[in-house]
């Protein structure tokens, strides 16, 4: 069954009748139907069924032809996630915009993942250096082998937008599906380092409190 995470709230919504709604039309029609050959418009509506968000998601996508595969987010403008006030507010800026463009440009959106990268590497390991690259190469043997080859990846790609080829008519390009990978390897690490890490203390905390609790209450 299909489903879909809502980038307003983060929960994950099945699709039916009550989430789900979507529209298609081209030049000659309002209300079109899908066909193999012509270029059309399709503007997906999804509504979070959860009470504390209830949100509409409208995403519109190409089909098709000279259209075919664009994706135009309208509310929100992108799919970032909404992640926490713990997580510095330069690297989330750095994560949104990222993903604002990648549709536009992934080379660009490649080079902010990057820049994100960096910015996540020397906030939560404060590894700081002069070079991402000796940033990175500080990480190697604290982290599993291959999320770190997968980071290393991110540096790599990345440069292909922050700095110009040697040989100037040498065109390497950054394909969208390539930068959208970029991107959900920022969203792991932000899960697996800085949202876990806040877990575990909030878990921690609990435990200790209550742990203190008995404590008092048995020495009354």
């Amino acid at each position: 069954m299909a489903s879909f995470r809502c980038p307003f709230c983060g929960n994950m919504m099945i699709l039916n009748s009550k989430t789900y709604n979507k529209r298609e039309f081209n030049f000659d029609s309002s209300v079109f139907v899908s066909d193999d050959d012509v270029p059309y418009l399709r503007v997906d509506i999804y509504r979070c069924p959860y009470d504390d968000c209830g949100k509409e998601t409208v995403v519109i996508n190409g089909v098709n032809g000279y259209i075919g595969d664009k994706v135009v987010w309208i509310c929100p403008d992108s799919q970032a996630n909404q992640y926490p006030d713990y997580i510095p507010i330069a690297i989330r800026d750095d994560y949104e915009e990222a993903c604002s463009i990648v549709s536009k440009s992934p080379k660009a959106a490649a080079t902010l993942a990057r820049r994100c990268l960096q910015g996540i590497i020397r906030d939560f390991w404060g590894i700081s250096k002069n070079r991402l690259i000796d940033e990175i190469n500080e990480l190697k043997g604290k982290i599993p082998a291959a999320q770190w080859t997968a980071i290393n990846a991110v540096r790599s790609i990345g440069n292909i937008g922050a700095h110009m080829e040697k040989d100037v008519s040498l065109i390497v390009d950054v394909e969208q599906e390539e930068a959208v990978a970029l991107i959900k390897l920022l969203e792991l690490l932000m899960e697996k380092w800085y949202i876990s890490r806040h877990d575990e203390e909030q878990l921690y905390n609990e435990i200790i409190s209550i742990a203190a609790e008995k404590k008092q209450v048995k020495n009354l």
